[in-house]
């Protein structure tokens, strides 16, 4: 067990060394995009009675070792994020909480159902996927496909069902399908009562700019 001093240390300990981790990430999954992952979780999880300190370490730990980010396609999630909680005061059942959820959190597929989580990892997750939809979600988008050198549409290739994991990871699809093929689906995934309530906006934010890039790129508007 800690106490709230110790917590409040150790979670300043993870934040500086995450902030040194991902500092020139260019992906849409830097360092931004985790501080608000953070942000927010706490917030949820707070409307929720979770845990705000697990909660919190989820949150800055939850791209850590993730497939998106390795130069093969790799998963490394526990291996990593050992590295980066080392010496901070975390108990095993902590860390071993922390990880689990880390494991579990990510999308792997449309046509996959999430993995059960505990209350504090919903709170992340829902956390995550907000900052997926929305103007922010449609900036990452781009830049992620960008950094793979996917193109941003094309009209002759419509979206497909990833049926594993796998299938998922190698979907090398443009940009726009990955609108269909998962953000669209986003809020309809939400967990959480504050997950739900903020993703209604965001959600549409997707939807109105789908309906003006399309008139845009058929230069009907």
């Amino acid at each position: 067990m800690t106490d709230h001093n110790s917590e409040l240390q150790i979670t300043e300990t993870v934040m500086k060394r995450v902030r040194e981790k991902f500092a020139e990430d260019g992906s849409g999954h830097g360092i931004d995009h985790i501080m608000r992952v953070y942000r927010v979780a706490v917030r949820i999880a707070k409307e929720e009675n979770c845990d705000t300190f697990i909660v919190a370490l989820i949150a800055l730990l939850h791209d850590v070792g993730d497939h998106k980010l390795s130069a093969n396609g790799t998963v490394n999630h526990r291996e990593e994020i050992v590295e980066l909680i080392e010496g901070t005061g975390l108990s095993n059942e902590q860390a071993n909480q922390i990880i689990d959820v880390v494991e579990k959190i990510s999308f792997k597929g449309n046509g996959v159902a999430d993995m059960p989580l505990s209350p504090e990892g919903r709170c992340v997750r829902d956390a995550d996927r907000l900052d997926a939809i929305g103007s922010i979600g449609i900036a990452r988008a781009f830049a992620y496909g960008a950094l793979k050198g996917r193109p941003m549409f094309d009209p002759e290739a419509g979206p497909s069902t990833s049926n594993s994991f796998g299938e998922y990871q190698n979907n090398k699809s443009h940009t726009i399908n990955h609108f269909y093929e998962k953000l669209l689906l986003l809020k309809d995934r939400m967990e959480t009562s504050a997950g739900k309530r903020l993703a209604e906006g965001r959600h549409a934010t997707l939807e109105l700019f789908l309906a003006e890039f399309l008139l845009e790129w058929d230069a009907k508007r």
